[in-house]
């Protein structure tokens, strides 16, 4: 019997503040949709490579990266690790890509370069998780044209909001000049304190203001996330009681029901 063809949404986690969670998140999300049984790719788009190393590849110096297929053309098949953790691949990323800025403002047709590499992986995946580089640059707008929609993982604290704004006018007019399927998949909350009064009232503003949005699922400020990536490891394998690691699974579990929602609509 064939199997059932596949079209991956493609999901950018992005936020132009770095220290919000937003690696951690793509990674735990990434982990948790392929354990649930999704065959998923995680995309690291950022220089760092955190989500390389935080998924526990090791990437020797001549092997190619995300760099390479964004700037050179690269066979994907020479690039895509399959990670030891079920159903999760892995496009790894290297410090080569510091230099693709300049290297995408020489060619014609700069903002579509990551939507030429992603496009094609679309029949192979039931995912494809982006982690953006923690700015509003060339590599992010490239990657929010190539993607279905973006998740916001944020802190409750007001400088947030100012920085939140700014990402929605910079996904406004991805939509407007590039990309009119795009739209926002959400937003969470992370490293949240239920004791702090400042949380609290954030929260309220942003469900006032985004509702349905806003995931009922809140991530709080835990060392575990910071030693699973140390170790190279999702949260479900490092610590799997931890009460982060069940707030990451509660949060792949509203993702995905929010996911069968819209598709019933």
């Amino acid at each position: 019997m064939a199997l059932a063809k596949r079209n991956a949404k493609v999901v950018a986690v992005a936020n132009q503040k770095g220290g919000v969670a937003k690696t951690t998140t793509a990674v735990n999300l990434a982990a948790n949709l392929g354990k649930s049984g999704k065959k998923v790719l995680l995309i690291d788009g950022d220089m760092q490579g955190s989500c390389t190393s935080g998924i526990g590849i090791a990437l020797p110096k001549e092997a190619k990266s995300f760099y390479h297929c964004l700037i050179e053309d690269t066979n994907l098949a020479d690039v895509i690790v399959t990670s030891e953790y079920k159903n999760l691949s892995v496009m790894p990323s290297s410090i080569e890509l510091a230099g693709a800025e300049i290297e995408l403002m020489e060619i014609e047709d700069r903002y579509q370069c990551a939507n030429k590499v992603i496009e094609p992986l679309r029949e192979q995946y039931d995912y494809i998780i982006i982690d953006c580089p923690p700015s509003l640059s060339l590599v992010t707008l490239n990657l929010l044209v190539a993607a279905d929609s973006v998740l916001i993982p944020m802190q409750a604290e007001y400088f947030a909001l100012e920085g939140l704004k700014q990402l929605i006018d910079t996904v406004k007019i991805v939509k407007l000049k590039w990309n009119s399927n795009l739209n926002v998949e959400g937003l969470l909350l992370t490293m949240f304190d239920d004791r702090l009064n400042l949380n609290k009232q954030v929260e309220e503003e942003l469900r006032a203001h985004f509702g349905e949005k806003v995931y009922k699922t809140k991530i709080s400020r835990s060392i575990k996330a910071s030693e699973s990536s140390s170790y190279g490891m999702p949260l479900y394998c490092y610590s799997r009681s931890a009460k982060i690691t069940l707030q990451y699974l509660a949060f792949a579990k509203e993702f995905l029901h929010h996911q069968k929602k819209t598709t019933n609509e």
